[in-house]
């Protein structure tokens, strides 16, 4: 592994390149990433890098936005097939109609979104800025969308603001139950739970912490307690367990993997840099009126 390592760190700087990658990705790949981090922040370093090459360790919606966002450099995402099961549950038809069935009013896109469907949306956002997002809309109502849970989480937070949503969801965050948190704690009783708010209702109402990736890392490992429920993607546990071996991170199920999030192995980010292949690219006028939401976004959460 170290050979591979090396020759990408080299085609690295041959070539000008950054590698960005997600925390729910395989835990080597942080060996030649330069930055490593949930969608929020790999966005602002997709928008702030000087390199003429980004590869993107990560899905389709995610090397899309990095484009967008760097029109000007080539974007890579090592292996095509990476999609995202919820980004993929409404297309830009069902954008549309579903604003037509909630006329005038404002619309907020979760970032696992294409950039279709970002084009037909006034606002993005991440997990973690969904609600500084939309109470910084001054709405009474807005539409959400693809996630429900994410929408619904953000209406609970702020009281005051209906949000209607689309009838998507991530099909990992859903297979993680409320019977299985009320297992765990009773197996783990001094365990924290923290839980992604793409999980059900019921299974946030259990936790302890409800946030995005990060926001789980962070309080996690600023926390003063020893041992943590982790209800998100594997790789969140994997990099606190590999960097904070003082402290338990107990996943909540073995089988919370998010299998598009774990195709990208070394070698697919060694082919991708050195052939300069998969390359993505964005319809100028769709790309236009998407990355205005973002900019939004990005403005708001400096």
């Amino acid at each position: 592994m170290s050979d591979i390592i090396e020759k990408i760190k080299e085609l690295k700087q041959k070539k000008n390149a950054v590698i960005l990658a997600h925390c729910y990705q395989n835990v080597e790949i942080d060996e030649v990433a330069d930055f490593v981090g949930d969608s929020l922040y790999l966005s602002q370093k997709a928008n702030e890098t000087d390199a003429d090459i980004i590869v993107f360790a990560g899905v389709y919606f995610m090397a899309q936005t990095a484009k967008m966002l760097s029109p000007d450099k080539k974007v890579l995402l090592p292996r095509l097939e990476s999609g995202c099961r919820m980004a993929d549950m409404i297309d830009l038809k069902q954008v549309r109609e579903f604003k037509a069935q909630h006329p005038n009013i404002p619309t907020v896109c979760y970032i696992n979104s294409t950039a279709e469907v970002k084009s037909e949306c006034d606002m993005c956002c991440t997990s973690s800025n969904a609600v500084k997002v939309v109470k910084s809309m001054g709405e009474k109502e807005i539409l959400f969308l693809p996630d429900t849970y994410l929408g619904k989480w953000v209406e609970a937070q702020l009281g005051d603001v209906k949000v209607t949503t689309y009838p998507g969801f991530c099909p990992t965050h859903l297979q993680i139950k409320p019977k299985d948190i009320i297992e765990a704690k009773a197996k783990y009783p001094n365990a924290k739970v923290l839980a992604h708010p793409e999980c059900h209702q019921e299974v946030v109402k259990l936790a302890d912490y409800v946030g995005s990736t990060t926001g789980i890392m962070k309080y996690a490992i600023e926390s003063d307690e020893k041992q943590f429920i982790i209800a998100t993607e594997k790789g969140v546990v994997d990099r606190l367990s590999r960097d904070y071996v003082d402290k338990e991170f107990i996943l909540i199920k073995e089988n919370i993997i998010c299998p598009n999030m774990k195709w990208h192995s070394l070698q697919d980010i060694y082919d991708a840099l050195d052939k300069e292949q998969y390359e993505i690219t964005v319809d100028s006028e769709i790309s236009k009126k998407a990355v205005q939401c973002i900019d939004r976004m990005l403005q708001i959460s400096k």
